[in-house]
C-alpha cells in the first residue's frame, strides 16, 4: 500500500478523498482506489459551494495536524472529490502526524 502523501522540501503533497454534507468533520482512515493509490478519507459538514467544502477541509487538516490554517491549501482538485493538499511545515513530522491520522 502506498502512503496517502508524498514529503516535499517544505512540507507534503496529501491525497485526500472528500465527502461533504456530512453529519461531523472528521478524518477516518486511508482507502484505496482500485487504481491503486491511497487517500485520506474525510468528511465535512459544508456544502461543496463556493469552496466551503474545501476551507472546512483545509482547517480540518491544520487543526489535526497541528499546523496553522494558513500552512494547508488544496492544490489539485478543487471542484474533484478527490483533491491533493500542500501542507507546510516540517515534512518527517508531518508524515509521521499523517501516519498516525490514518491509522487512528
Amino acid at each position: 500500500m502506498t502512503a496517502p502523501f508524498r514529503l516535499r522540501d517544505d512540507g507534503v503533497e496529501m491525497f485526500v478523498r472528500l465527502t461533504p454534507k456530512t453529519a461531523m468533520d472528521r478524518l477516518e482512515g486511508i482507502e484505496i482506489s482500485a487504481d491503486g493509490p491511497s487517500y485520506l478519507k474525510a468528511r465535512v459538514r459544508a456544502l461543496p459551494e463556493n469552496g466551503a467544502a474545501n476551507q472546512a477541509l483545509e482547517r480540518l487538516v491544520a487543526k489535526s495536524l497541528g499546523v496553522p490554517r494558513s500552512a494547508v491549501s488544496v492544490v489539485v482538485g478543487g471542484t474533484a472529490r478527490l483533491k491533493m493538499l500542500r501542507v507546510l511545515g516540517d515534512p518527517a513530522a508531518l508524515a509521521r502526524g499523517i501516519e498516525a491520522l490514518s491509522s487512528a
